[in-house]
C-alpha cells in the first residue's frame, strides 16, 4: 500500500475511535472553535502541538514555520495572530521552539542555503550576533545550539510584544499572556523560558503605539 493511502486508512481508524469515545465529538467540533491558546511553533514534524500538550482538537490554534520565527513582514503569521487574538480572543500566545532544531543549527554556520532560506535564517543569525559573547563562551556546540534555541524563543516572544496586534489587545481586554517554551526531543518535556503578562513594560518605547 502506498504511504499516502496508509494515512487515509489511519484517518478512518482514528475517526472511528473518536466516535466510540464520544458519539457527538465531530458534531460539536464542527459547530465552532473556541481555543484558549495560540501556538507558534516549529514546522519540525517531531513537535505536534496537540500531542505534546495533551490537548484535543479545538483547544489550540496553530501556526508553524521553520524555527518558530516571528517576522514582522510575514503576512501568513500576522493573519493567524490577528485572527487568534482579535476574533478568537485567545488568552495565551505560546512561542515554542525545540532543542536540536535544524533551523537554529543551520543559522549557526556559514553554509549557503540559497536565497529564501538564507533570508529566513538571517533572523536567527541576528539573535546569535546579539548574544555572541554568551554563546561563544559555551564550548560544546550542541549546548551552544540549545542555548541559541532558548534565546531565539525569547527574542520571538519580545517581537510579539512589539506588534500593534498584541498592544491593542492588551489595551482593550488585558489579554493575551505571551509565553516562550522549549520542547525537549530527548525527554518529551516542555521548559518555560519566559512569560510576559499584558501591559508589562518589556520593550523599548520606540516600539509602543500610542493611538491604537
Amino acid at each position: 500500500m502506498e504511504s499516502y493511502k496508509i494515512l487515509l486508512k489511519r484517518n478512518k481508524q482514528w475517526a472511528g475511535k473518536m466516535l466510540e469515545t464520544d458519539p457527538e465529538f465531530f458534531t460539536g467540533l464542527s459547530q465552532t472553535q473556541k481555543p484558549e491558546f495560540l501556538w507558534i511553533g516549529c514546522s519540525d514534524s517531531r513537535v505536534p502541538a496537540n500531542e505534546v500538550t495533551g490537548t484535543r482538537p479545538g483547544e489550540i490554534f496553530v501556526h508553524r514555520n521553520i524555527a518558530n520565527i516571528v517576522l514582522h513582514t510575514d503576512v501568513n503569521l500576522f493573519s493567524v495572530l490577528e485572527y487568534a487574538v482579535t476574533h478568537l480572543k485567545v488568552k495565551h500566545v505560546i512561542v515554542c521552539g525545540h532543542y536540536g532544531c535544524g533551523g537554529v543549527k543551520a543559522a549557526m554556520g556559514n553554509q549557503n542555503f540559497d536565497q529564501v532560506l538564507n533570508m529566513w535564517l538571517r533572523v536567527i543569525k541576528d539573535v546569535y550576533r546579539q548574544n555572541k559573547d554568551e554563546l561563544e563562551a559555551i564550548t560544546d556546540l550542541n549546548d551552544r545550539a540549545n542555548r541559541l534555541v532558548e534565546l531565539n524563543v525569547k527574542d520571538q516572544v519580545e517581537k510579539l510584544c512589539k506588534t500593534s496586534v498584541i498592544q491593542k489587545a492588551w489595551k482593550e481586554g488585558n489579554i493575551p499572556c505571551i509565553h516562550g517554551w522549549v520542547y525537549g526531543l530527548h525527554d518529551g518535556k516542555l521548559k518555560e523560558i519566559i512569560s510576559i503578562k499584558p501591559k508589562k513594560n518589556v520593550i523599548d518605547p520606540v516600539y509602543v503605539y500610542e493611538d491604537i
